[in-house]
């Protein structure tokens, strides 16, 4: 698949611009609220990393689905939250600290857990086919979320007139 200007350069400085805007929304106390929450994150977590990807299983085997689309399915199921996430969880009021360090974390573990759900689905559904890490993947992820939320939060912090 050839990579496009909009896809490669200007989708990413976008997600990276809505990531400042949230990131001058937080404060370091959001995040050590998290942290004394770890339940929260474990369910989360739980639930997109293992039900998640169960259930999708169980429909894609209800809808008995051509073994493509039921693969391509399970990658969508096992794939991580993004950047939207955290903007619709700032929109709808939600706990955007909380989504943020899940979106970090869970991109973390998709290292991992992509290629497992992916390579078990292939395996299952087409009866062959591998998928490598990707870590470059999480990388990017790193950069286009974690390093603008850190810069908004450093903006509010010593310029909260601009941040408001």
């Amino acid at each position: 698949m050839n990579d496009s200007v909009l896809t490669s350069v200007l989708l990413p400085v976008a997600l990276a611009i809505i990531m400042l805007g949230l990131g001058l929304t937080l404060t370091v106390a959001d995040f050590t609220r998290v942290m004394r929450m770890p339940r929260a994150v474990l369910v989360a977590l739980g639930t997109q990393v293992l039900l998640l990807p169960v259930i999708c299983f169980g429909l894609v085997k209800l809808f008995d689905l051509a073994p493509a689309l039921a693969v391509g399915m399970m990658l969508l199921a096992a794939s991580p939250g993004g950047t939207t996430a955290n903007l619709f969880s700032h929109l709808a009021g939600g706990d955007v600290a909380l989504n943020v360090t899940l979106t970090a974390v869970n991109s973390v573990l998709a290292v991992i857990t992509l290629p497992i759900v992916v390579n078990l689905s292939l395996a299952h559904f087409l009866g062959d086919g591998q998928i490598g890490l990707q870590p470059l993947k999480m990388l990017q992820v790193f950069a286009i979320v974690l390093v603008p939320v850190a810069l908004g939060m450093l903006l509010r912090n010593k310029k909260p007139g601009f941040a408001e």
